[in-house]
């Protein structure tokens, strides 16, 4: 077996959490009924009802970027399109999948903190019933945001309140959502369905889990259309119940919330230590479980030999270093001291 050994790359490089483990195993005996009929499922619809409402549906899926897709494709119609934060993941990080799979336009956006608001919104929500420009329905926020950032209540309803008023929906990209929960200190529902959102795409892979992750649907459309797009975008697990089993373990007992408060944490703990060192920036707010600092491109050539992170924006040199459930004050504290070592040299 190799070394333990643990980084600031990613969350999705995090071991499962234990609890999800023995949930797997819990359920792997016997007969269940496949695609979506077993106990987990039925369990895990509950679930999801008591944190986002009586009216929410829930439909597991394999992974974030088939999440995004199906949720957007319920939505839309192939000539129609979504308005995005240019940073966002279906637009940076999902192969073109939007595009490729569903055939949908994406208006891009930039902005300053990964996040939209109206007025960013309004730039590319115009030519309504103009034939010759993909029509904008679906506005597409994500929360806590690829920087990190994380929406307000207030800032979200805004958002939905402006997108209706347009005749467009509303989708949280909710990777994660776990992550934004535990820094607003709210319910999940707070600051989705009590506020108009139309459809979320629920993580659990990086707060715990193995390639489980879910459709909500707040929306009727939304819950209409998905069992047909979810099959035809092959995302219809046939043994369903090990996927929902995952979450199911994450939503229960609060252990999502323990998760996400954790990495969360080590955030602040790895903000605080690194902010210290001389010549390290750190350029956005840490809101949730991600921290971005600048720093010499050397400095972080040497350090990547040591540790793996990834380099956000080669041009300014902008690195990202992610937090999980399982990371520790030792390993915050050891991957500190090496960022100390490496810029006492530059």
């Amino acid at each position: 077996m190799s070394k333990v050994w643990r980084g600031f790359a990613s969350d999705n490089y995090a071991a499962a959490h234990p609890a999800v483990l023995q949930a797997m195993v819990d359920v792997n005996e016997g007969h269940q009924v496949a695609y979506g009929e077993d106990d987990s499922t039925k369990q895990l619809s509950v679930l999801i009802k008591q944190h986002f409402g009586e009216s929410a549906e829930v439909f597991p899926v394999f992974n974030g970027t088939g999440s995004n897709v199906a949720a957007l494709s319920a939505l839309m119609e192939r000539w129609e399109a979504v308005i995005c934060a240019s940073s966002a993941h279906i637009n940076m990080d999902e192969g073109g999948a939007p595009e490729k799979v569903a055939g949908l336009k994406l208006w891009t956006v930039p902005t300053p903190d990964g996040k939209l608001t109206p007025e960013l919104i309004e730039s590319q929500a115009y030519g309504f019933g103009d034939v010759h420009r993909s029509q904008p329905k679906v506005v597409s926020i994500t929360q806590s945001s690829e920087y990190g950032t994380v929406y307000s209540v207030s800032e979200i309803k805004a958002i939905t309140d402006f997108a209706h008023k347009h005749g467009m929906f509303v989708h949280l990209d909710g990777a994660r959502i776990s992550n934004a929960a535990a820094s607003l200190n709210l319910p999940f529902r707070a600051f989705t369905t009590d506020v108009g959102v139309d459809v979320v795409s629920f993580g659990g892979t990086k707060n715990g889990a193995i390639a489980a992750e879910a459709v909500i649907a707040l929306n009727p459309r939304v819950a209409e259309a998905l069992p047909f797009i979810r099959k035809s975008y092959m995302q219809l697990a046939s043994k369903m119940r090990f996927s929902s089993a995952q979450l199911v373990a994450l939503l229960s007992n609060d252990l999502w919330l323990q998760n996400a408060k954790h990495s969360n944490q080590m955030a602040q703990l790895l903000f605080k230590e690194v902010s210290a060192i001389p010549g390290v920036t750190v350029t956005k707010p840490v809101q949730a479980n991600a921290v971005f600092a600048i720093l010499p491109p050397e400095v972080t050539e040497r350090l990547q030999k040591r540790f793996r992170f990834y380099v956000w924006d080669p041009a300014t040199g902008e690195v990202r270093w992610m937090c999980s459930w399982d990371t520790t004050e030792d390993d915050v504290g050891l991957f500190s001291s090496a960022i100390a070592e490496e810029m006492a040299k530059a």
